[in-house]
């Protein structure tokens, strides 16, 4: 099987592309930036008529965490309506019979009953922090799903809890929250810092899954001959932020105060997913919250050592 994994550069991306050179039978196939704009619909499209992909798994995004979603919806918006119209189409057109689509928790409404079934989908209204992105997200799901309707094209959609790992982003104002906290506290911890201001109330739940755990997960949705239109995957528990960021400040070996700033926004009260479709058919996550975090600690440090840290 060839497959083409789409923004293998990215920490998602760069998990699976670990984890697809292990499987046998496939030949991975990736493009840079440079060599492929996934924002040039004909650029996509010649590319994967030319190279024929027997499968993709859509990874490409922009993504950020509160600050970056809440000061820049128009760019998330259009561009990964741009991502997901050119690679689902393109797609289609080169004749590739099998795509997954990554998605976000995100997709479901605000205050979507809990745990978050995938039938939750458009039910409710969004995240307002992130509607932006949640809405382009929204509609490459629709894509797949209307692809497999009208086409009989094995188009389908999973959807990952909060992720870390290695290759994260760690940008000081435009990184998901426990990249973000993981850089504050090191930092703190390299200059001795008395205090360290965390933000938000500390109250918001959230799940989180390590990026190698998701990687797996798509290669066992990959393997199955009809899988759902869209998927959950996650570890099926969460903790509040304070709790998190408690546990980040262990693992990084912080141990001055934490602060709380009640102005800056929490987002949704909460986001766990509903992972029973997905652990009927016979997959369970194995990196356990703290473990990952460790990994990734360590991951940050390396790349931070190397100066290959993103952000």
């Amino acid at each position: 099987m060839k497959l083409y994994i789409a923004g293998h550069a990215g920490m998602v991306g760069s998990a699976l592309v670990r984890r697809f050179q292990r499987e046998p039978g496939v030949t991975l196939l990736t493009r840079s930036r440079a060599e492929l704009d996934l924002g040039n619909q004909a650029e996509v499209r010649a590319w994967l008529t030319t190279c024929k992909p027997d499968a993709i798994i859509m990874a490409a995004a922009k993504v950020g965490g509160i600050h970056a979603n809440n000061t820049y919806p128009a760019d998330f918006i259009h561009d990964n309506l741009a991502l997901a119209t050119n690679i689902v189409h393109g797609a289609r057109a080169a004749g590739v019979r099998r795509l997954l689509f990554l998605g976000s928790s995100c997709i479901y409404p605000r205050l979507a009953p809990q745990p978050i079934a995938e039938s939750s989908l458009l039910t409710g209204p969004l995240e307002p922090t992130n509607e932006a992105y949640a809405i382009a997200k929204i509609a490459g799901i629709k894509l797949c799903e209307y692809h497999r309707k009208q086409h009989g094209l094995a188009y389908h959609s999973a959807m990952p809890a909060n992720l870390h790992g290695p290759n994260d982003n760690y940008h000081p104002q435009n990184a998901h929250v426990l990249p973000a906290l993981i850089r504050r506290f090191d930092e703190a911890r390299e200059n001795n810092l008395p205090e360290v201001t965390a933000w938000g109330t500390g109250k918001p739940m959230r799940e989180f899954l390590h990026v190698d755990d998701l990687a797996d997960a798509c290669a066992f949705l990959l393997r199955l001959e009809n899988p759902p239109d869209l998927i959950n995957i996650g570890a099926g528990v969460d903790v509040t932020i304070r709790e998190l960021t408690e546990i980040v400040a262990s693992v990084v070996g912080y141990g001055g105060r934490i602060t709380w700033d009640a102005t800056k926004p929490d987002g949704a009260p909460r986001k766990l997913l509903d992972i029973s479709k997905l652990a009927t058919l016979g997959w369970h996550s194995k990196i356990r919250l703290r473990e990952g975090i460790e990994k990734t600690y360590a991951s940050y440090r390396a790349e931070k050592a190397a100066g290959q840290l993103r952000g």
